[in-house]
């Protein structure tokens, strides 16, 4: 049986409450209403609460496996085999991190009892491809076993080494990002640590590359990208503050470096290598999926520079595994500098629909394809989403693309200069829409919340333009776009430092939601693409799994169905105490039409022939106060529902209200009812 939300239903009044009453309200009021069992005892509480979890805030605790699978079992065989070998090698001056006592090294690392060197290299394969108590049990090959649902795994991932590289570990970090000048010895380094590292592999066991899809080199020490803040701006209250032992080995010279986003950084941070998807990883690295991603699958980066004016929103953030949701994991961005890697960055967000569809992740038919200028024919669709965490459940889809098709320019957005608005998405040059959901299970337990996805996409790679810019194909609308206002991290001297409005954790309260007083919204319009988004409704089977009822229509045109709408009066009601529901039955009497089934790419007449329904309620009397459960119903013809309206009167002497709710046709506003009932107190 599915636990249905289907019907239970509450208006639109956030214009009505600040943002954060909104939000008060929804963390305080969880949970919803089965429908047909409206529980007459209690206020109405917010059907789809948005609940947003920080990623500092996260833990271990925080991980909800998927009902009845697990994709890390290395006895399951993926469709495509990917192959790696992962090559182990250490330097003159840098020791494996893994091999020192506990918490011995400037870092604070390692976190778990020393492993001898020659060791290591099986050590960091088992770590990432074998479940264990040290990886919680995730691995690299069950993190692409579910975003592709078995057709793609890591089915060998074998070891090699330890190697001594011929040279220091500075002598390949500072040759990045403007460091050469900051060498020990004064020469710029030119070294390439793959070919070295390929070097001494060959020697030792021969030519291998072509027994393998890809190689990983992981290095002793860190990933600059998991230390440069951390042991930079967020350890030191300055540049001139940093210690003889975070500094450059010639004491005469500076004891910081130039690092990739920010002028300075430790010395001994800035000497890292920074991880590239030629797959070379420190030991704190927990981005190797993500570097996978661009290795296997040819896809960019979609990652912003939050840190440099004029500051430009990311892209996708959290919510995808290709910009910063790669991030994910306990403790968040913060928490990358850990050895081994089972903190931030050790659980990557799921791929977006874009990517997944890119990847030959989805068959065809589990997506809902529609076009723009076929939905001003055939009038607004209504279908069901699915989590994406799992396979979509029967008669619903993985997600819904609308085609940005018609007349030049398809994406008809008006240019704005990210110059001087932080949130332009830059060239308006979008293919698509697409609708998702995202609940916190899989690899998305690490998500900051559950909700609708909706982003605008591109169907090939391309830089948003401006000044600093970046490369740009996912765009995720943000349903609170205003400033999260929170901190990012505390200086030495206890000043607090703000994310910045392009800070990735920005998005974290992007997600669209169900019903009233839920902190976020349940609809979303694009003028100038003439699109309107709607979250009817959402519901939980018995497993836990999420999906939610998504509608999309043309402002354009309403399709060639008649629109109709009765409400079916209770009769009188009389109520005890001083509140209760009363339920409303609304009946779609428009009448289906014959659609062309050529519209959109594919046969959507199963979808066509449900209207959306607009709801709001008011009481004549002042003492009387009525409150929905949702803004919205979807009705398919002919079909009734129950709407249930909680009144609740102000004081001892109100005895009789008149409740009107008020039923209107998103598609024609004409087909609009306004029922009326009393509602007497005993």
């Amino acid at each position: 049986m599915l636990t249905s939300m289907k019907n239970v239903l509450l208006i639109i009044l956030l214009t009505s409450f600040s943002l954060a009453s909104v939000s008060q309200i929804a963390g305080t009021n969880q949970g919803g209403l089965k429908k047909n069992s409206y529980d007459l005892s209690i206020p109405p509480r917010p059907i789809d609460p948005q609940i947003v979890q920080d990623q500092d805030d996260m833990t271990w605790d925080d991980y909800r496996p998927i009902p009845g699978k697990n994709w890390a079992d290395p006895s399951l065989e993926p469709q495509r085999k990917f192959r790696m070998a992962l090559v182990a090698v250490d330097f003159p001056d840098q020791p494996f991190v893994i091999t020192l006592p506990r918490h011995s090294d400037l870092f604070g690392n390692p976190q778990i009892d020393p492993i001898p060197r020659e060791d290591v290299p099986k050590f960091y394969s088992d770590f990432w491809l074998r479940p264990s108590e040290v990886n919680h049990g995730q691995t690299i090959n069950g993190y692409w076993m579910e975003q592709s649902r078995g057709r793609f795994g890591i089915t060998a991932l074998d070891a090699f080494g330890p190697y001594r590289m011929p040279a220091n570990l500075w002598e390949y970090g500072l040759n990045e990002w403007g460091q050469h000048d900051f060498t020990p010895d004064g020469r710029r380094p030119s070294k390439r640590m793959e070919r070295h590292v390929d070097s001494l592999w060959r020697a030792d066991k021969g030519d291998l590359k072509s027994q393998y899809d890809a190689i990983l080199r992981i290095y002793a020490g860190y990933d600059e990208t998991g230390v440069w803040q951390e042991f930079g701006e967020m350890k030191f209250l300055s540049k001139d503050d940093i210690p003889a032992e975070w500094g450059n080995p010639d004491t005469t010279k500076p004891r910081w470096a130039a690092t990739r986003y920010v002028p300075w950084t430790s010395w001994k941070a800035a000497q890292m290598q920074w991880g590239l998807s030629s797959i070379r990883q420190g030991e704190n690295s927990g981005t190797i999926t993500h570097e996978l991603g661009h290795y296997a699958f040819s896809i960019g980066d979609n990652n912003n520079n939050p840190y440099v004016k004029p500051y430009r929103r990311a892209g996708s953030g959290t919510w995808d595994m290709m910009d910063r949701g790669c991030f994910n994991g306990p403790g968040g961005p913060h928490m990358r500098w850990v050895v081994p890697p089972s903190m931030g960055a050790a659980m990557p967000a799921g791929l977006m629909l874009r990517n997944r569809m890119i990847n030959g992740f989805l068959d065809r038919e589990q997506v809902l394809i529609l076009s723009r200028d076929d939905l001003a024919k055939s009038g607004p669709v209504v279908a069901r989403v699915t989590s994406r965490a799992v396979e979509p459940l029967p008669g619903t889809f993985a997600g819904i693309v609308v085609r940005l098709d018609g007349a030049e320019p398809r994406d008809r957005t008006p240019a704005d200069d990210p110059a001087t608005n932080p949130l332009s998405p830059g060239i308006p040059n979008f293919d698509n829409y697409s609708l998702e959901v995202v609940q916190r299970i899989g690899y998305d337990s690490f998500c900051p919340d559950n909700g609708v996805l909706l982003a605008k996409n591109k169907d090939k790679e391309s830089s948003n333009g401006g000044p600093n810019g970046f490369n740009c194909f996912n765009w995720v609308i943000d349903a609170h776009p205003e400033d999260i206002n929170m901190v990012d991290y505390v200086r030495p001297d206890g000043q607090k430092v703000m994310r910045t409005i392009a800070d990735y954790r920005q998005l974290n309260d992007a997600l669209f939601h169900a019903g009233l007083n839920s902190g976020s919204f349940p609809e979303w319009t694009d003028e100038h693409n003439r699109l309107h988004f709607y979250v009817i409704d959402l519901e939980k089977n018995e497993d836990g799994i999420l999906s939610y009822e998504l509608g999309v229509r043309s402002l354009d045109g309403s399709g060639p169905q008649r629109r109709g709408v009765i409400v079916t009066l209770p009769g009188e009601r009389k109520i005890k105490g001083g509140s209760a529901y009363v339920i409303f039955k609304v009946r779609n009497t428009g009448e289906p039409s014959v659609i062309d089934p050529t519209l959109h790419e594919q046969n959507t007449s199963r979808w066509l022939n449900s209207d959306i329904f607009r709801l709001t309620v008011t009481c004549r009397e002042e003492e009387c106060m009525p409150s929905l459960l949702n803004g919205f119903i979807s009705l398919l013809p002919g079909e009734t529902g129950e709407v249930p309206v909680y009144v609740s009167f102000k004081g001892p002497g109100s005895r009789k209200a008149r409740i009107s709710l008020t039923v209107t046709s998103e598609s024609d506003p004409a087909a609009n009812i306004t029922g009326t009932i009393t509602v007497k107190r005993k």
